[in-house]
């Protein structure tokens, strides 16, 4: 009997973990149970959330660094409550932003050549979340545009130059707000929220455009904003079934595909790959992570393989794809996070040619923006930048000084032990100044003043 194999490129890919010399350890990785990645990549360098004593505080490490680290590494350490989320800017790998329970996010600018001390000073602190704020996520085509969501039901969207939001959607969500992901063009806004419900959002005109539940479970859920129209959610059934479901933003009524994967009871984490229509699956808690392909109809998956390991994940980012060994035939590259421990898992296509693979590197995302923010707000739309992998490819340097915030007042309203302690350090601060004065015009007596 004859057997019709699907054809794929990507049927083999297989999943390799770094030497122990290449990952990164002895870290001190934060213990936080809010369901973040935890971890941050840009083509140079990678943000891990720490555990602090007091506020919070994360790594900025260099991919070139690896071994053990040292207890001594600097910090970024200005929130005042611990650090939720991370992303970097996607045009200046210099630029990271950060999220905290102190209710702020943060702009920091990574100098040239790695910390060399603490970092406690941002160039832009963003004040107008009421509550501890969750995620954090730059616009993909528009420059100095950042969403951020919070434990107040709202998600407000900022120019990060100004230091102000200027769109805010206060509407319709219910809970925590678990997940936000822009569309592809930066035009919309998806995110997952614990009343159970997927909402699309147009975050310029202030409102949800279309709603509906995406899963019955009451645990956590993700969502991706797949090629186009389509939406990817993960989360749990009503019998606690680890499930992913596949929507079409124009009709949410139902889902295109529905799938229960296993009963494990840790987080799903989604990761998308447009340019090899490949999607990740990373669970925490479990140390496999599972891929499949989209069919070309863009109407189911078709598992490929799954790369295991004994150790349970607790967080996961993947390198942007400008960043991978083409060489070696990489098509992505996952950061792993344990208990003290990153450690680099390589994906790779096995090809015994030497010669650059075209079919398996269409051009990609290059990291490079098509608006700038005032256009953004003025309801502009474009499609991300595309630059090619081929050998020769060297990406555009970009320096912290190509972003020179306009600084903002802190109007933050100052608690009463805090009104308390600032009233003392004014009069001490007074004390001192007429202890100054008195001394002053005791010299100038002495002078014959």
């Amino acid at each position: 009997m004859s057997r019709v194999v699907r054809a794929s490129k990507y049927r083999h890919v297989f999943g390799t973990v770094a030497k122990k010399e290449e990952c990164f350890d002895d870290l001190k990785v934060t213990r936080s149970a809010w369901d973040s990645n935890l971890v941050a990549a840009s083509p140079s360098s990678f943000a891990l959330i720490a555990e602090a004593a007091g506020g919070g505080s994360f790594y900025v490490l260099p991919l070139s660094k690896s071994g053990k680290v040292d207890p001594k590494t600097p910090l970024i350490t200005g929130h005042k409550g611990v650090v939720m989320d991370l992303d970097f800017n996607p045009f200046n790998e210099n630029l990271i932003g950060s999220v905290s329970e102190d209710g702020t996010a943060k702009i920091w600018g990574i100098p040239e050549g790695g910390l060399k001390e603490n970092l406690a000073d941002p160039l832009q602190t963003l004040i107008g979340h009421k509550r501890k704020v969750g995620t954090i996520n730059f616009n993909p085509v528009a420059n100095n545009i950042l969403a951020t969501s919070s434990a107040d039901f709202t998600v407000k969207v900022w120019d990060i130059q100004k230091g102000q939001a200027a769109c805010t959607v206060a509407e319709e969500h219910t809970d925590l707000i678990t997940s936000t992901q822009w569309s592809v063009n930066g035009s919309l806004l998806a995110t997952m929220c614990k009343d159970k419900k997927l909402r699309v959002l147009d975050p310029r005109a202030g409102k949800v455009v279309n709603s509906t539940e995406a899963h019955g479970g009451v645990k956590g859920a993700r969502v991706l904003w797949l090629s186009g129209n389509k939406l990817f959610t993960t989360g749990f059934s009503k019998t606690t079934e680890r499930e992913i479901a596949l929507w079409d933003t124009k009709d949410l009524s139902a889902p295109i595909l529905r799938q229960n994967i296993d009963s494990s009871s840790g987080l799903l984490m989604p990761y998308w790959d447009p340019d090899t229509s490949m999607l990740y699956l990373a669970g925490k808690g479990d140390g496999n992570i599972r891929y499949y392909e989209l069919a070309d109809d863009l109407s189911t998956f078709h598992f490929l393989s799954e790369f295991k390991s004994a150790t349970p994940l607790r967080g996961a980012c993947t390198l942007p794809k400008r960043a991978v060994n083409v060489s070696d035939c990489e098509v992505a590259r996952f950061f792993k996070v344990s208990v003290k421990l990153v450690e680099p898992i390589s994906f790779q296509v096995p090809r015994k040619s030497e010669v650059f693979q075209d079919d398996l590197y269409p051009d990609t995302y290059a990291g490079e923006a098509s608006l700038e923010s005032a256009d953004w707000f003025g309801g502009a739309d474009a499609e991300p930048k595309k630059t090619s992998l081929a050998p020769g490819f060297v990406a555009k340097e970009k320096k912290v000084a190509e972003f020179n915030p306009e600084k903002q007042e802190d109007n933050k309203v100052l608690s009463e032990k805090e009104l308390r302690d600032e009233v003392d350090r004014l009069t001490k601060r007074v004390s001192y100044l007429e202890a100054e004065m008195v001394k002053r015009d005791a010299k100038i007596k002495q002078l014959g003043g």
